[in-house]
């Protein structure tokens, strides 16, 4: 009979290999160029819905050096998924919405201090997603208003617009490839993100996010975070 001693012991070995799973899982989620300089968040690190393939995707940073989200259009449109992404160490999911709109769209730009402009691809017109509770957007239309082909910011709230899209101008996706040359003789491919049709940068971090077909891929620049917190810290 096995006694309590021995149960203790297998209980605990089983404890250390499960953590060693674990951290094999995420050693693999997760891939570093040579130097360390450059880390890839692949998608099967971050949160379940942040695998699925989206439409578009756009960045808010609150005012006053606050959080920044990442937008990112699903179904449709008919699903916004909100992710935090002011820690690129500790990306977290902290919204799902639905949306009722007529189609796909695309994101314009960011109007005044919270709001967002999006036009639909179907030349229906235009709206915009209110962010004053950046986790719970809501939609808002904007009528009389056309689609832009083009659109460029004057200042917080002022647009050029030029032309109006009469069809829907779907976007080329790309295999994008990294490769860590610092070794020329030997090239290092890090990581294939698969049909991206969106990237995104945000200088404060240094970070690059890709939605292609197996959801978001995040490129990281720890250095450049590590100087961030630094100056965040100190201001604050």
């Amino acid at each position: 009979m096995e006694n309590s001693s021995s149960r203790q012991f297998s209980g605990a070995l089983s404890a250390i290999l499960f953590g060693v799973l674990v951290l094999a899982g995420a050693a693999q989620a997760q891939v570093a160029s040579r130097s360390k300089e450059i880390v890839i968040v692949k998608p099967a690190s971050l949160p379940t819905p942040a695998q699925e393939p989206g439409i578009a995707m756009q960045l808010y940073s609150e005012a006053g050096g606050g959080n920044a989200y990442l937008y990112i259009e699903q179904n449709q449109g008919q699903h916004l998924l909100v992710l935090d992404v002011t820690d690129p160490v500790n990306v977290r999911m902290v919204g799902d919405v639905n949306l009722a709109v007529p189609g796909p769209f695309d994101f314009v730009g960011t109007s005044g201090r919270s709001a967002l402009l999006i036009s639909f691809r179907d030349n229906s017109g235009m709206a915009a997603l209110d962010l004053r509770k950046p986790r719970t957007p809501t939609l808002k239309a904007a009528p009389n208003m056309q689609a832009p082909v083009y659109s460029e910011p004057l200042d917080g709230s002022v647009f050029l617009f030029a032309g109006h899209r009469t069809m829907e101008a779907p976007a080329i996706a790309r295999n994008y490839r990294v490769v860590d040359l610092s070794n020329p003789a030997e090239p290092s491919l890090l990581w294939t993100a698969k049909q991206v049709i969106a990237t995104l940068s945000r200088e404060e971090t240094g970070t690059t996010f890709l939605l292609g077909s197996d959801g978001l891929t995040i490129i990281r620049r720890p250095q450049i975070e590590e100087q961030y917190r630094y100056e965040r810290a100190f201001t604050n």
